[in-house]
Protein backbone atom coordinates (compact mmCIF):
# COMPACT_ATOMS: atom_id res chain seq x y z
CA UNK A 1 0.00 0.00 0.00
CA UNK A 2 1.44 2.99 -1.06
CA UNK A 3 -0.01 6.49 0.38
CA UNK A 4 -0.55 9.62 -2.52
CA UNK A 5 -1.34 13.15 -1.10
CA UNK A 6 -4.63 14.36 -2.20
CA UNK A 7 -5.83 18.24 -3.32
CA UNK A 8 -9.05 19.17 -4.25
CA UNK A 9 -10.03 22.60 -5.74
CA UNK A 10 -13.18 23.82 -4.97
CA UNK A 11 -14.96 23.10 -1.43
CA UNK A 12 -18.72 23.23 -2.57
CA UNK A 13 -21.07 20.23 -3.65
CA UNK A 14 -18.78 18.01 -5.66
CA UNK A 15 -15.91 19.16 -3.57
CA UNK A 16 -17.32 17.60 -0.81
CA UNK A 17 -18.59 14.59 -2.64
CA UNK A 18 -14.53 13.95 -3.77
CA UNK A 19 -13.36 14.21 -0.32
CA UNK A 20 -16.17 11.96 1.27
CA UNK A 21 -15.11 9.67 -1.26
CA UNK A 22 -11.10 9.43 -0.93
CA UNK A 23 -11.66 9.25 2.82
CA UNK A 24 -13.72 5.89 1.99
CA UNK A 25 -12.36 4.41 -0.97
CA UNK A 26 -9.62 2.98 0.57
CA UNK A 27 -11.97 1.42 2.96
CA UNK A 28 -14.30 0.29 0.47
CA UNK A 29 -11.77 -1.58 -2.40
CA UNK A 30 -9.21 -1.98 -0.33
CA UNK A 31 -7.06 0.45 -3.27
CA UNK A 32 -3.18 -0.31 -3.30
CA UNK A 33 -3.41 4.08 -3.59
CA UNK A 34 -4.21 5.24 0.05
CA UNK A 35 -5.42 8.79 0.15
CA UNK A 36 -4.14 11.38 2.07
CA UNK A 37 -6.54 14.47 2.22
CA UNK A 38 -3.75 17.36 1.86
CA UNK A 39 -5.03 20.35 1.23
CA UNK A 40 -8.32 21.91 -0.18
CA UNK A 41 -9.29 24.97 -1.54
CA UNK A 42 -11.67 27.78 -1.77
CA UNK A 43 -13.10 31.44 -2.67
CA UNK A 44 -11.64 32.42 0.61
CA UNK A 45 -9.16 31.16 3.59
CA UNK A 46 -11.70 31.45 6.07
CA UNK A 47 -14.26 28.90 3.99
CA UNK A 48 -10.94 27.13 3.30
CA UNK A 49 -9.96 26.44 6.76
CA UNK A 50 -13.83 25.46 7.76
CA UNK A 51 -13.90 23.12 4.85
CA UNK A 52 -10.33 21.81 5.85
CA UNK A 53 -11.63 20.94 9.07
CA UNK A 54 -15.05 19.42 8.31
CA UNK A 55 -13.39 17.38 5.61
CA UNK A 56 -10.40 16.59 6.72
CA UNK A 57 -7.58 17.81 5.01
CA UNK A 58 -4.34 18.81 6.35
CA UNK A 59 -5.31 22.66 5.59
CA UNK A 60 -6.83 24.88 3.18
CA UNK A 61 -5.98 27.39 0.86
CA UNK A 62 -8.02 30.63 -1.47
CA UNK A 63 -5.04 29.84 -3.60
CA UNK A 64 -5.76 27.11 -5.91
CA UNK A 65 -1.66 27.16 -7.94
CA UNK A 66 -0.42 26.93 -3.93
CA UNK A 67 -2.58 23.77 -4.05
CA UNK A 68 -1.62 22.49 -7.24
CA UNK A 69 2.30 23.22 -6.72
CA UNK A 70 2.74 21.99 -3.16
CA UNK A 71 4.74 18.46 -2.82
CA UNK A 72 2.64 17.40 -0.67
CA UNK A 73 -0.50 17.54 -3.06
CA UNK A 74 0.50 13.78 -5.47
CA UNK A 75 -3.01 13.98 -7.38
CA UNK A 76 -5.56 17.03 -7.55
CA UNK A 77 -9.12 16.74 -7.99
CA UNK A 78 -10.93 19.79 -9.75
CA UNK A 79 -14.36 20.36 -8.61
CA UNK A 80 -14.75 24.22 -9.02
CA UNK A 81 -16.69 26.10 -11.89
CA UNK A 82 -16.03 24.88 -15.34
CA UNK A 83 -14.62 28.30 -16.26
CA UNK A 84 -11.90 27.67 -14.15
CA UNK A 85 -11.15 23.69 -15.31
CA UNK A 86 -8.17 25.07 -17.97
CA UNK A 87 -6.14 26.88 -15.84
CA UNK A 88 -6.17 24.25 -12.63
CA UNK A 89 -5.64 21.25 -15.25
CA UNK A 90 -2.55 22.32 -17.04
CA UNK A 91 -0.55 23.63 -14.19
CA UNK A 92 -1.17 20.37 -12.76
CA UNK A 93 -0.34 18.96 -16.18
CA UNK A 94 2.94 21.36 -16.58
CA UNK A 95 4.19 20.01 -12.98
CA UNK A 96 3.12 15.91 -14.09
CA UNK A 97 0.59 15.37 -11.67
CA UNK A 98 -2.45 13.75 -12.36
CA UNK A 99 -5.70 14.92 -12.82
CA UNK A 100 -9.51 14.03 -12.04
CA UNK A 101 -11.43 16.73 -13.34
CA UNK A 102 -15.49 17.24 -13.12
CA UNK A 103 -17.46 17.61 -16.02
CA UNK A 104 -18.03 19.26 -18.43
CA UNK A 105 -14.01 19.32 -19.00
CA UNK A 106 -13.44 23.10 -19.79
CA UNK A 107 -15.71 26.22 -20.67
CA UNK A 108 -15.32 26.11 -24.28
CA UNK A 109 -14.49 23.42 -26.63
CA UNK A 110 -11.02 25.24 -27.45
CA UNK A 111 -10.33 25.17 -23.95
CA UNK A 112 -10.93 21.40 -24.10
CA UNK A 113 -8.83 20.44 -27.21
CA UNK A 114 -6.25 22.67 -25.37
CA UNK A 115 -6.66 20.41 -22.09
CA UNK A 116 -6.92 17.29 -23.51
CA UNK A 117 -3.66 17.70 -25.60
CA UNK A 118 -1.75 18.88 -22.06
CA UNK A 119 -2.60 16.12 -20.71
CA UNK A 120 -1.35 13.60 -23.88
CA UNK A 121 1.67 15.24 -23.73
CA UNK A 122 2.14 15.20 -20.34
CA UNK A 123 1.46 11.54 -20.03
CA UNK A 124 -0.11 12.26 -16.88
CA UNK A 125 -2.90 10.01 -15.97
CA UNK A 126 -6.79 11.90 -16.47
CA UNK A 127 -10.11 11.39 -16.04
CA UNK A 128 -13.66 13.15 -16.25
CA UNK A 129 -16.50 13.06 -13.18
CA UNK A 130 -19.23 11.34 -14.99
CA UNK A 131 -20.16 9.48 -12.09
CA UNK A 132 -24.03 8.18 -13.18
CA UNK A 133 -22.82 5.58 -15.74
CA UNK A 134 -21.06 4.12 -13.13
CA UNK A 135 -23.94 2.22 -11.16
CA UNK A 136 -23.95 -1.41 -10.94
CA UNK A 137 -26.93 -1.31 -12.39
CA UNK A 138 -25.78 0.94 -14.99
CA UNK A 139 -21.84 -1.01 -15.41
CA UNK A 140 -24.25 -4.17 -15.93
CA UNK A 141 -26.19 -2.76 -18.44
CA UNK A 142 -23.32 -2.06 -20.80
CA UNK A 143 -21.84 -5.55 -20.20
CA UNK A 144 -25.04 -6.65 -21.62
CA UNK A 145 -24.72 -4.47 -24.78
CA UNK A 146 -21.78 -5.00 -25.50
CA UNK A 147 -22.02 -9.25 -24.91
CA UNK A 148 -24.50 -8.64 -27.67
CA UNK A 149 -27.34 -10.10 -25.63
CA UNK A 150 -29.85 -7.94 -26.26
CA UNK A 151 -28.98 -8.45 -30.78
CA UNK A 152 -27.84 -5.48 -32.81
CA UNK A 153 -28.86 -2.09 -31.50
CA UNK A 154 -31.31 -0.45 -33.40
CA UNK A 155 -32.12 2.52 -31.31
CA UNK A 156 -30.63 4.48 -27.93
CA UNK A 157 -32.95 6.89 -26.22
CA UNK A 158 -31.47 8.77 -23.29
CA UNK A 159 -32.59 11.80 -20.98
CA UNK A 160 -31.59 13.86 -18.27
CA UNK A 161 -34.22 15.46 -16.71
CA UNK A 162 -35.13 17.93 -13.01
CA UNK A 163 -37.64 20.44 -12.47
CA UNK A 164 -35.35 23.23 -10.42
CA UNK A 165 -36.29 25.57 -12.37
CA UNK A 166 -39.94 24.38 -13.48
CA UNK A 167 -41.72 27.38 -11.99
CA UNK A 168 -41.63 30.16 -13.65
CA UNK A 169 -41.84 32.40 -10.19
CA UNK A 170 -38.40 30.85 -9.04
CA UNK A 171 -35.90 33.78 -9.02
CA UNK A 172 -33.26 34.46 -11.09
CA UNK A 173 -29.63 33.16 -9.66
CA UNK A 174 -26.19 31.99 -10.90
CA UNK A 175 -27.77 29.18 -13.07
CA UNK A 176 -29.65 31.65 -15.35
CA UNK A 177 -26.61 33.24 -16.60
CA UNK A 178 -24.35 32.66 -19.52
CA UNK A 179 -23.98 29.74 -21.18
CA UNK A 180 -22.03 27.39 -19.19
CA UNK A 181 -24.84 26.92 -16.60
CA UNK A 182 -27.67 26.51 -18.43
CA UNK A 183 -29.10 23.12 -19.37
CA UNK A 184 -26.54 22.61 -22.27
CA UNK A 185 -23.64 23.54 -20.20
CA UNK A 186 -25.01 21.77 -16.78
CA UNK A 187 -27.26 18.70 -17.39
CA UNK A 188 -27.04 17.87 -21.42
CA UNK A 189 -23.43 16.59 -20.78
CA UNK A 190 -24.85 13.70 -18.66
CA UNK A 191 -26.73 11.69 -21.27
CA UNK A 192 -24.16 12.75 -24.31
CA UNK A 193 -22.01 10.73 -22.00
CA UNK A 194 -24.37 7.80 -21.63
CA UNK A 195 -25.47 7.82 -25.13
CA UNK A 196 -21.51 7.70 -26.49
CA UNK A 197 -20.76 4.96 -23.64
CA UNK A 198 -23.37 2.84 -24.55
CA UNK A 199 -23.12 3.64 -28.61
CA UNK A 200 -19.96 4.74 -29.45
CA UNK A 201 -19.24 7.96 -30.97
CA UNK A 202 -21.44 10.51 -32.64
CA UNK A 203 -21.87 10.94 -36.40
CA UNK A 204 -24.15 13.62 -36.71
CA UNK A 205 -27.10 15.63 -34.73
CA UNK A 206 -29.86 17.86 -35.25
CA UNK A 207 -31.13 19.77 -32.26
CA UNK A 208 -33.34 22.14 -30.46
CA UNK A 209 -32.33 24.31 -27.73
CA UNK A 210 -34.94 26.55 -26.17
CA UNK A 211 -35.49 28.94 -23.41
CA UNK A 212 -38.98 28.73 -22.19
CA UNK A 213 -38.49 31.20 -19.23
CA UNK A 214 -36.87 34.44 -20.48
CA UNK A 215 -37.15 36.58 -17.51
CA UNK A 216 -36.81 35.67 -14.08
CA UNK A 217 -37.50 37.98 -11.38
CA UNK A 218 -33.64 39.46 -10.14
CA UNK A 219 -32.74 41.12 -7.04
CA UNK A 220 -33.54 44.55 -8.57
CA UNK A 221 -36.81 43.62 -11.21
CA UNK A 222 -36.88 41.45 -13.59
CA UNK A 223 -33.68 40.26 -15.38
CA UNK A 224 -33.46 38.26 -18.87
CA UNK A 225 -32.56 34.80 -18.39
CA UNK A 226 -28.86 34.37 -20.89
CA UNK A 227 -29.32 30.57 -21.37
CA UNK A 228 -31.51 27.44 -22.02
CA UNK A 229 -33.89 25.42 -20.10
CA UNK A 230 -34.19 22.57 -21.92
CA UNK A 231 -32.97 20.86 -25.58
CA UNK A 232 -33.72 18.13 -27.80
CA UNK A 233 -31.29 16.32 -29.97
CA UNK A 234 -31.80 13.44 -32.84
CA UNK A 235 -28.41 12.08 -33.40
CA UNK A 236 -26.84 9.30 -36.13
CA UNK A 237 -24.07 7.42 -34.21
CA UNK A 238 -21.21 6.46 -36.23
CA UNK A 239 -22.50 2.56 -35.77
CA UNK A 240 -25.54 3.91 -38.07
CA UNK A 241 -27.73 3.44 -35.25
CA UNK A 242 -30.59 6.30 -34.63
CA UNK A 243 -30.76 7.81 -30.93
CA UNK A 244 -32.51 10.93 -29.53
CA UNK A 245 -31.57 12.84 -26.80
CA UNK A 246 -33.65 15.57 -24.22
CA UNK A 247 -32.21 17.70 -21.37
CA UNK A 248 -34.29 19.40 -19.30
CA UNK A 249 -33.96 21.72 -16.17
CA UNK A 250 -37.88 22.65 -16.02
CA UNK A 251 -39.47 19.00 -16.09
CA UNK A 252 -41.70 19.22 -14.00
CA UNK A 253 -41.82 16.26 -11.38
CA UNK A 254 -38.52 15.22 -12.60
CA UNK A 255 -35.85 15.28 -9.30
CA UNK A 256 -33.06 12.91 -11.07
CA UNK A 257 -34.19 12.11 -14.70
CA UNK A 258 -31.01 10.50 -16.39
CA UNK A 259 -32.67 7.64 -18.06
CA UNK A 260 -32.29 5.54 -21.28
CA UNK A 261 -34.07 2.85 -23.06
CA UNK A 262 -32.35 0.70 -25.47
CA UNK A 263 -34.05 -1.52 -28.17
CA UNK A 264 -31.67 -4.36 -29.80
CA UNK A 265 -33.01 -7.46 -32.47
CA UNK A 266 -33.12 -9.56 -29.64
CA UNK A 267 -34.13 -7.62 -26.13
CA UNK A 268 -34.48 -4.13 -24.63
CA UNK A 269 -33.07 -2.73 -21.40
CA UNK A 270 -34.59 0.35 -19.61
CA UNK A 271 -33.01 2.70 -16.56
CA UNK A 272 -33.52 5.32 -14.62
CA UNK A 273 -31.59 6.88 -12.15
CA UNK A 274 -34.41 7.87 -9.86
CA UNK A 275 -34.50 4.03 -9.28
CA UNK A 276 -31.12 3.57 -9.71
CA UNK A 277 -30.68 -0.20 -8.31
CA UNK A 278 -33.42 -1.14 -10.81
CA UNK A 279 -32.90 -2.30 -14.28
CA UNK A 280 -35.34 -3.59 -16.34
CA UNK A 281 -34.20 -6.10 -19.31
CA UNK A 282 -36.37 -7.44 -21.80
CA UNK A 283 -35.78 -10.77 -24.02
CA UNK A 284 -37.31 -11.56 -27.02
CA UNK A 285 -38.46 -15.21 -28.70
CA UNK A 286 -40.01 -16.19 -25.31
CA UNK A 287 -43.25 -17.86 -24.53
CA UNK A 288 -45.70 -14.53 -26.06
CA UNK A 289 -48.27 -15.04 -22.60
CA UNK A 290 -44.91 -14.68 -20.12
CA UNK A 291 -43.29 -11.40 -22.63
CA UNK A 292 -42.61 -8.50 -21.05
CA UNK A 293 -39.96 -6.53 -18.92
CA UNK A 294 -37.68 -8.35 -16.05
CA UNK A 295 -37.17 -6.33 -12.83
CA UNK A 296 -33.44 -6.79 -11.88
CA UNK A 297 -32.64 -5.62 -8.65
CA UNK A 298 -28.81 -4.76 -7.84
CA UNK A 299 -26.99 -6.72 -6.02
CA UNK A 300 -23.45 -8.75 -5.16
CA UNK A 301 -23.75 -10.82 -9.02
CA UNK A 302 -23.48 -6.84 -10.65
CA UNK A 303 -20.15 -4.62 -10.87
CA UNK A 304 -18.92 -3.07 -7.72
CA UNK A 305 -22.03 -3.73 -6.06
CA UNK A 306 -20.08 -6.06 -3.21
CA UNK A 307 -17.59 -4.03 -2.01
CA UNK A 308 -20.38 -2.00 -0.80
CA UNK A 309 -23.23 -4.57 0.29
CA UNK A 310 -23.58 -8.32 0.28
CA UNK A 311 -27.28 -7.99 0.56
CA UNK A 312 -29.34 -7.66 -2.88
CA UNK A 313 -31.59 -5.25 -3.23
CA UNK A 314 -30.08 -3.16 -0.16
CA UNK A 315 -28.93 -0.60 -2.76
CA UNK A 316 -25.90 1.54 -3.39
CA UNK A 317 -26.15 5.30 -3.80
CA UNK A 318 -24.82 9.11 -5.08
CA UNK A 319 -22.04 9.09 -3.00
CA UNK A 320 -20.82 5.23 -4.32
CA UNK A 321 -20.83 6.33 -7.45
CA UNK A 322 -18.46 8.97 -6.73
CA UNK A 323 -15.99 6.17 -4.93
CA UNK A 324 -16.14 3.86 -7.79
CA UNK A 325 -14.85 7.03 -9.69
CA UNK A 326 -12.18 7.83 -6.89
CA UNK A 327 -11.27 3.79 -7.28
CA UNK A 328 -10.77 4.14 -11.01
CA UNK A 329 -8.70 7.36 -10.96
CA UNK A 330 -6.67 5.57 -7.72
CA UNK A 331 -5.94 2.08 -10.55
CA UNK A 332 -5.36 4.30 -13.42
CA UNK A 333 -2.82 6.14 -10.96
CA UNK A 334 -1.60 3.04 -9.77
CA UNK A 335 -1.10 0.78 -13.24
CA UNK A 336 -0.14 4.09 -15.23
CA UNK A 337 -2.87 2.91 -17.70
CA UNK A 338 -5.65 5.20 -19.12
CA UNK A 339 -9.72 4.67 -17.61
CA UNK A 340 -12.56 5.27 -19.19
CA UNK A 341 -13.49 8.48 -19.28
CA UNK A 342 -10.44 10.26 -20.48
CA UNK A 343 -10.37 14.09 -21.23
CA UNK A 344 -10.63 12.81 -24.55
CA UNK A 345 -13.67 10.93 -23.80
CA UNK A 346 -14.94 14.12 -22.52
CA UNK A 347 -13.47 16.01 -25.53
CA UNK A 348 -16.14 14.10 -27.39
CA UNK A 349 -19.26 15.23 -25.19
CA UNK A 350 -18.22 18.76 -25.66
CA UNK A 351 -18.30 18.52 -29.24
CA UNK A 352 -21.27 17.36 -29.55
CA UNK A 353 -22.24 20.05 -27.04
CA UNK A 354 -21.40 22.63 -29.70
CA UNK A 355 -22.67 20.85 -32.61
CA UNK A 356 -25.78 20.86 -31.04
CA UNK A 357 -25.70 24.96 -30.75
CA UNK A 358 -24.46 25.11 -34.44
CA UNK A 359 -27.21 23.03 -35.57
CA UNK A 360 -29.61 25.07 -33.40
CA UNK A 361 -28.18 28.30 -35.03
CA UNK A 362 -27.61 27.02 -38.59
CA UNK A 363 -31.32 24.73 -39.11
CA UNK A 364 -29.36 21.82 -39.80
CA UNK A 365 -27.98 18.31 -39.77
CA UNK A 366 -24.00 19.02 -38.31
CA UNK A 367 -21.68 16.47 -38.37
CA UNK A 368 -19.34 16.56 -35.33
CA UNK A 369 -16.20 16.67 -37.72
CA UNK A 370 -17.23 20.13 -38.49
CA UNK A 371 -16.69 21.60 -35.30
Amino acid sequence: MTSIGIGIVGAGYMGKAHAVAMSAVAAVFDTAQRPSLEIISAISESEAQEKACAFGFRRGTADWRALVEAPEVEAVVIASPQWTHRDIALAAFALGKPVLCEKPLGESLAQCREMTAAAEQSGCVNMVGYNFIRTPASQFARQIVASGEIGEITYFRGEHTEDFLADPAAPANWRTRGRATGNMGDLAPHPLNAAIAFMGPIESLIAEIETVHGTRLGSTGPEAVTNDDHAQIVCRFESGVLGAIYSSRIATGRKMGYAYDIYGTKGAIRFDQEDQNTLWLYKGGGDPARSGFTKILAGPAHPDYQAFCLGPGHGTGHYDQIIIEARDFLKAIETKAAVWPTFRDGLLVKQAIEAAWSSHAERRWVRLSEV
